[in-house]
């Protein structure tokens, strides 16, 4: 009920505008417009359901219906149908009807070809489907084919077959089951593709398949040599293990730590291991490795699991007893997937690598004929408990003896064939080797020498190379600058027969005749093209009637005969480049700067006679050995206030060394100067060791200090070519020491003649090289009141 007065609402009715019912042009596009709706209605099934109400009153539509109809059912938008309902002019509004039936027109054709254009791809494709399914079905009935799970399983047995007498057991029950469970899975499972790649991975592996070692010990050593020159203590011990082999038959892994400093050779030595063992040869390096998953491998449930290296190792050398080389074992990293340096422990023990268990495979693997090399440039920097499953050799370095061997023997002759340059090329002096080791590479490895070797070689190539573009110039300059003269025919007849003609004169003079026409003709023919003729000789043969003979044809200069000035003349220039292109290049000491520029290194020894409070020791690094100079001077002096003030970037263990020398000293001072005793007590020393950018540390600088502080005290210097090394305690007793190769080899180096080591460290010398010991006089202490004597004493004591 309406409380107020209701809503008015005034209502026009729309009407048409009045039109002739028999114009001719609102008939024909009437007509227009049925036309197009029967097309549609032909191809679109959707004006289909909208015509069905409308059938029966088709033929009774008047024009304005016929128009609302039309854009009624098209698929124009609202806006489109509402202007044909404005529109009131009947012709009007049957072409706007018109204008939306025919775009419905155009777009059921669009639709048309894209719904033919799918249909025929999809067709293509359901085709192409069928035929490879048939074509397969075909196959397998001919028995050519098998389905993939078959044709897989078949693929493994077959590997797996030339070594399934050796392969163990609990492997063969592992794999049978594994090739069960294949069947069994979809091809579209993930499931599928992890037991297939664990599968092809245990049947790669080559278990139980052992090449065949080479026992022979002979050819083991001329292999070895041939690689490398000296290095006797790794030799010797590969030679062991090849006779322990051949007496044994059989030849069982062994673990051995090569250590030494860079570019000593260590990882080259692995390789000559292996050819002379007859062994196939695998290397990774474990330098910075930190995921423990690189040696035991992934758990195969995780997404791009892969075995551990040792497993990548078996499958790629294809036996069971390869060399394995593990570089860089002192660099082992340890980060968040765990400490790599005891997932090696599994590795490389002996007792356990028998049953080595495989993250990825889990099933045991034998590792025990597998012959390890590892390398490493520091021992201290590996874990003790991996360090006690090796058997370590030490690789000191090289003196300059053994690098000129190896610069000569090796180095020179693989860096000449690199270049490219033959030996009568170049010549590389004594002399300039020498140099070249003494001042540019006196680190105790060859890798650095080979380096400037190559660099020199280089030089002398590029040398070479600009002088023969040179030479060559020079020489078409030379070719190209001479004189162009006219050339005259010279026509003599040669006989091939001179019996015949000294029997037959007659029919020499016809044949003589008949030749010197065809010469006279040859000749005014050549003169035609006297312009083009070079200087050469031209030997025409004239098979003539009954005497063959020979026309030699020689074109001279009109001046000179044919082997004058201008054939002279190049002669002469090809015989210069001839002399320029041997000439060698002579590289020596003199002229070695110009190859390597100015040497690196100058002389160790700082003095020539050391003064008071300097002494010379012998030091250990990584690099090899050096020769360590430590000073010591009076600062002032204090009345019972003496202090040590130390120098020179050393590390704790050195600092707490002179404090300890310190002390002996004012004990040996007072027993050997007692008038001088307080010395120590009333004046300020400082101690330095220079080089003072260089950290230094180490347990061998002790009796060296002392020496210093005594020389500074007595005010005395030490004996001449002096250089000592060793620990010493507070009761004055000398500590052995370790690095005495490279020691010895410092002192060589700086021309020391003699050294001072402590007595325990005799057999240390003693298994050194003739050539390294040569020359030195060496002696052997325990107790520094024997190094107070012999450095402070005129006369030569005898070596103990």
């Amino acid at each position: 009920m309406v409380d107020e007065d209701p809503l008015t609402v005034k209502v026009d009715h729309l009407k048409d505008k009045p039109y002739n019912k028999d114009d001719d042009v609102i008939k024909a596009t009437s007509f227009e417009v049925i036309s197009t709706l029967r097309d549609v209605l032909k191809t679109s099934s959707l004006w289909r359901d909208h015509v069905q109400t409308y059938t029966q009153h088709i033929g009774d539509f008047n024009f304005p219906r016929l128009a609302d109809f039309g854009a009624a059912i098209s698929g124009a938008n609202k806006l489109q149908c509402q202007k044909v309902l404005e529109e009131l002019d009947v012709y009007k509004r049957l072409e706007l009807t018109l204008e939306l039936v025919k775009k419905e027109i155009e777009i059921s054709k669009i639709q048309e070809s894209i719904a033919k254009a799918i249909e025929e791809k999809i067709s293509g494709e359901q085709r192409r489907y069928l035929l490879n399914e048939q074509l397969k079905a075909i196959k397998k009935e001919l028995g050519l084919e098998t389905d993939d799970k078959t044709a897989l399983s078949e693929k493994f047995r077959e590997r797996l077959e030339p070594n399934r007498e050796n392969c163990p057991p609990h492997v063969l029950q592992v794999i049978e089951e594994e090739l069960t469970k294949l069947q069994l899975l979809e091809a579209s499972s993930s499931e599928f593709n992890v037991t297939r790649n664990y599968l092809d991975w245990l049947t790669s592996i080559p278990w139980g398949n052992y090449s065949d070692e080479n026992f022979d010990v002979l050819r083991a050593q001329k292999i070895l040599d041939e690689d490398h020159y000296g290095l006797n203590d790794v030799k010797e011990r590969i030679l062991e293990f090849i006779a322990v082999g051949k007496l044994r038959g059989i030849s069982q892994g062994k673990i051995i730590c090569l250590s030494g400093p860079p570019g000593v050779g260590k990882t080259s030595i692995g390789r000559s291991i292996a050819r002379a063992l007859n062994r196939n040869f695998f290397r990774f390096s474990v330098g910075g490795l930190s995921d423990v998953a690189e040696i035991k491998g992934h758990r195969r449930t995780y997404i791009g699991a892969m075995p551990g290296k040792m497993v990548q190792c078996l499958k790629n050398v294809g036996t069971a007893n390869p060399l394995v080389l593990i570089d860089e074992i002192d660099k082992l990293g340890r980060g968040h997937a765990g400490d790599p340096a005891s997932a090696l422990l599994e590795l490389l023990d002996p007792e356990q690598n028998a049953n080595f268990l495989d993250h990825y495979l889990d099933v045991p693997i034998d590792l025990s004929k597998v012959l390890f090399v590892c390398t490493a440039n520091v021992v201290e920097m590996i874990p003790n408990p991996l360090l006690d499953r090796m058997e370590v050799i030490s690789i000191a370095g090289y003196i300059t003896d053994e690098k000129m061997h190896i610069a000569r023997d090796y180095l020179e002759k693989t860096t000449r064939e690199a270049c490219g340059i033959k030996p009568e090329q170049v010549e590389v002096t004594d002399a300039a080797l020498l140099a070249l080791i003494e001042n540019y590479c006196r680190e105790a490895g060859v890798r650095n020498l080979q380096k400037h070797i190559e660099k020199i070689y280089r030089k002398i190539a590029l040398q070479l190379v600009r002088q023969g573009a040179s030479d060559e110039a020079a020489v078409a300059d030379q070719i190209e600058s001479l004189p162009d003269r006219p050339a005259a025919v010279e026509v003599q007849l040669v006989d091939t027969d001179e019996t015949q003609v000294e029997d037959d004169k007659l029919d020499q003079k016809v044949v003589s005749s008949k030749n010197q026409t065809a010469a006279e003709s040859l000749e005014n023919n050549d003169h035609d093209h006297s312009s083009e003729t070079s200087a050469e000789e031209v030997t025409i043969q004239m098979a003539l009637p009954d005497e063959p003979a020979v026309v030699e044809v020689q074109v001279a200069d009109t001046d000179e005969p044919v082997d004058s000035k201008d054939a002279k003349e190049t002669e002469k220039i090809q015989e210069g480049e001839a002399t320029k292109t041997v000439e060698k290049v002579l590289v020596d000491s003199s002229n070695l700067a110009d190859f390597v520029g100015k040497p690196v290194f100058h002389a160790e020894r700082i003095y020539d006679q050391t003064p008071i409070g300097v002494v010379m020791g012998l030091a250990w690094t990584a690099m090899g050995g050096s020769t360590l100079y430590i000073e010591t001077t009076q600062i002032e002096e204090a009345e019972g206030k003496g202090a040590l003030h130390v120098t020179g970037q050393l590390g704790d263990v050195m600092k707490e060394s002179a404090q300890i020398a310190h002390t002996v000293a004012r004990a040996i001072l007072l027993d050997k100067d007692p008038d001088n005793h307080t010395f120590f007590a009333n004046s300020k020393l400082h101690l330095h060791v220079p080089a003072g950018a260089t950290p230094k540390d180490g347990p061998s600088a002790g009796c060296t200090m002392i020496t210093s502080m005594l020389s500074v005290a007595m005010k005395k210097p030490i004996k001449r070519d002096l250089a000592m090394t060793g620990e010493v305690t507070l009761t004055g007793r000398i500590l052995p020491i370790g690095g005495v190769k490279e020691k010895t080899i410092a002192a060589r180096r700086s021309d020391v003649k003699t050294i001072i080591f402590p007595l325990a460290n005799k057999r240390d010398f003693d298994e050194l090289a003739p050539n390294v010991k040569e020359g030195l006089d060496v002696h052997f202490v325990d107790d520094y009141n024997q190094i107070f004597d012999l450095a402070f004493s005129d006369g030569q004591n005898e070596k103990k």
